[in-house]
Parts: structure tokens; sequence; C-alpha cells
């Protein structure tokens, strides 16, 4: 009896999980709109307009997906009182989480988008603002994804998050990071949807073949010292946030329908920022997933047309079955993060004046082996592996001042983590 219970607790192989679906994320983003605005100013106390409403009606939906899956889901709202420009009277800011336990009780995977929206004027807060792109797309994944791994079981708590407060400053974001942080979790992952549900982009270019990964390479949080030791080592390619828009890139390619992945090699669009970076300055590896062309008429905007002109963020613009893709791959990458052991939290390399390389690293609980990667330092992507069971391997015929080398723990399932980029040897 118990065998099955083992089995039916584990989680799913991707060919078996249910695939996203359109129809549920556009019944979202509709319900989404409907609230007329959910400026993070707007009213909390109206039932029917306003962020207040939105906000319990998130709320109510992770309720529903708990009594769905036993419990699994405890819902969690946070909230913070913030002063700044775009609200110089304070506001209070509220996050709606829904929190999926898993065995470890310390290690977290976190998924969110923020329901705030606004027009043209960021200060307005009475004036419609859809907002269905930007970003009850990013809400309505979170959602669905909530909803189909809630019938699974994990080794790491999955958090679900709809943060308030984006575009008045990435406050929503913040309180979260800086509680995870006084909290003492352990985030392996930080995956930020925003504006990921279009396919038709500004003057007519559209593009369904792929979606943007924006990624730091070197990690913001890093001291001086930390700094000029990844100078030293090389590795800017390579940093957690880095190594977890590869890993997302690598999910991708196991997904059927050819949906792609561009590793963009920058923390968010050119100038332009999200709710991911509040997580990048606590230090957690975090991405921002967004579409792979911006139709910035439809994106903080009054609604009207001009000249025939469409300038609004409504839900005529948004393509589901593109969302359904990005959506997957979100899922796909939570589910092997959130099951695999913890990324090895140092690794090491030594083999100067030598044409072979030792590489060692920290024990992780729960990993059954490891693997050791490297590549020529030439490139950006692993090339090269060998599996290892113990804390160092020898790697003959690979010079070290010619190779990068990183570090994976693997799960007895065979779940793989991210890769710990591996530095200097310190005596």
């Amino acid at each position: 009896m118990i065998l099955p219970l083992m089995l039916a607790a584990a989680p799913l192989a991707p060919a078996a999980r249910e695939a996203p679906s359109p129809v549920r994320q556009r019944a979202t983003v509709e319900k989404l709109v409907s609230f007329g605005t959910r400026h993070s100013l707007s009213s909390t106390t109206d039932p029917k307009r306003g962020i207040g409403a939105a906000r319990d009606w998130v709320a109510k939906e992770f309720g529903a997906l708990s009594r769905a899956c036993g419990g699994c889901i405890a819902t969690e709202r946070l909230s913070r009182r913030f002063v700044g420009p775009r609200a110089p009277d304070g506001v209070v800011i509220e996050d709606v989480l829904g929190v999926q336990k898993g065995s470890d009780p310390n290690r977290y995977v976190i998924v969110g988008a923020h329901i705030d929206s606004r027009v043209t004027d960021v200060m307005n807060a009475t004036s419609d603002a859809p907002g269905a792109n930007d970003d009850a797309s990013g809400v309505a994944l979170v959602l669905e994804a909530a909803r189909i791994l809630s019938k699974e079981r994990f080794r790491a708590n999955i958090v679900y998050v709809a943060f308030s407060g984006e575009e008045q400053g990435l406050w929503g974001a913040t309180l979260l990071a800086e509680t995870a942080k006084a909290r003492g979790w352990q985030v392996d992952a930080m995956l930020n949807n925003d504006i990921v549900g279009n396919t038709l982009g500004q003057g007519g270019v559209t593009i369904d073949r792929y979606v943007r990964v924006f990624s730091e390479g070197i990690r913001s949080s890093e001291s001086l010292v930390e700094a000029q030791e990844r100078r030293a080592t090389g590795g800017e390619d390579d940093g957690p946030s880095r190594a977890l828009a590869k890993t997302i890139d690598g999910v991708a390619t196991t997904l059927p329908g050819g949906f792609g992945v561009f590793v963009d090699r920058r923390p968010d669009r050119f100038g332009r920022g999200g709710d991911h970076e509040p997580f990048l300055r606590q230090g957690y590896p975090a991405v921002r997933f967004s579409v792979a062309a911006e139709n910035w008429d439809r994106q903080h905007q009054d609604v009207r047309t001009e000249n025939g002109r469409v300038f609004a963020d409504t839900i005529e613009g948004m393509d589901f079955a593109y969302l359904a893709k990005v959506t997957a791959i979100n899922v796909a990458t939570i589910a092997r993060l959130a099951q695999a052991p913890a990324a090895p939290p140092m690794a090491a390399i030594s083999g100067a004046l030598s044409y072979d390389t030792k590489v060692t690293w920290a024990a992780v609980p729960g990993a059954a082996r490891y693997k050791v990667y490297w590549r020529r330092a030439d490139g950006t992507a692993w090339t090269d592996a060998r599996d290892a069971t113990g804390t160092s391997l020898n790697v003959p015929g690979v010079p070290v001042d010619d190779h990068f080398f990183g570090v994976a723990a693997i799960g007895a399932d065979g779940a793989e983590s991210l890769v710990t980029f591996a530095g200097r040897e310190r005596k």
C-alpha cells in the first residue's frame, strides 16, 4: 500500500502533465479586465471595481484550487505601506500568495506577475485601465500554473504570487523579496512573467515562435570582493540567474511544438525593469519572461482610437495560444526545480600548471549524485559532462586555463538542479 501512494505523489512526466488551457486563461484575463482599473491607488473597498476587488478574487481562486487539491495551497496576503513619487500620500501595497507546501520546509520556487494596471498618466487611478496583457496575462499564467502543479507534490515549496505596486516602483516584489530574506527562505528560482500574452507587435511585426527570458550574468548583489573574484575566474555568463535562464532554455527544448526561448543576456529590456529585480538585489536567481514582439500602443495607454490607430491594452490584442505555450515552459521549469535537490552552494576548480582539472563542491542534502559540466572558455553552452557520486572529480586532459566548469546536483529520480559555476579553490 505504501509504494502506490508514493508513486501517486511523485511529479508527473511532462508528457503526462495537463497542458495549459488557453480558454481558461482567456476567462481569467476577462475577469481581471472586468474590474475596470487595477491601479494600486484605486479602491480597495469597492466589491466590483478597483485593485481591492481584483486581489480578493485572486485570493478566492487560490482558495478554490486548495480545496480541489485537499488543502495543498495556503493563501497568504502580505501588506506594507509605501510612500514615493508615484504615491506621495502613501499607499498600502498588498501581495496575494498561494503557497504550495513541499517536503523541504526551507526551499522555495517563486512564480509571479503583477496584478496592478495603469493608463498614460501613472497617477490616474480612476480611468479604465484594462491591463489585459500588462499584466493580467502574467496573473493568468500564475493561476494556471497553480492549477496544474497543485495536482503533484514536490520537494521545494512553490509560491504563486500576484504582486501589487509594480507600476508605482516594484513595491510588491520588494515586499516579498524582503520578506523571503527576513524569513530565511532559500529561494532556488524566481520566475517573473510580465507582458506574456501577445504575438502581434508594434508596426505589425509578428513573432510567435519564442518568448524572451531576461537574466543578469554577474549578480547585482555581489560585493566588491566577489566581483573581483568573478573577474579573476570568468563566469560572467554563469551567475545564478543566467544559469536559470539557460535551464529554462533547455527545458523548452523538451516540450512539444517547437516553441523556444530567446536567452536575452541583460537583466531586462533596455533601460526598463520588472518585479524580478528586487529578488536580484537579495541575491536570488531571478529572470523575466516577456513576449518576443512588444506593442507599445497597447502598454500604459488611455483607451482611445486616433486616426484609426488603437491605443489600448485590451484583450483584442492578445494571443492565448501563445500565452499557453509560455505557461507550459514555466510549469515544466517549476516542476523540475521544485523536485530537484538544491544547487551546490559552492563549486571550485584547481589545476594551475597542469593539463588536468580537479573540481570540488559542497554536498547537497537529497542529492543522489552530481553532474560536472565543462566547456571551452570561448563558448557559452556546456558541451561536456560527467557524473560523480562524491564531492570531487578529476577531469584529465582538460586544462583549467582554457575551460569553464560547473556542477549540478541530481536526485534519485533524475531531477537536476541549476548549475553552480566553479570558481577558484580556496585553501
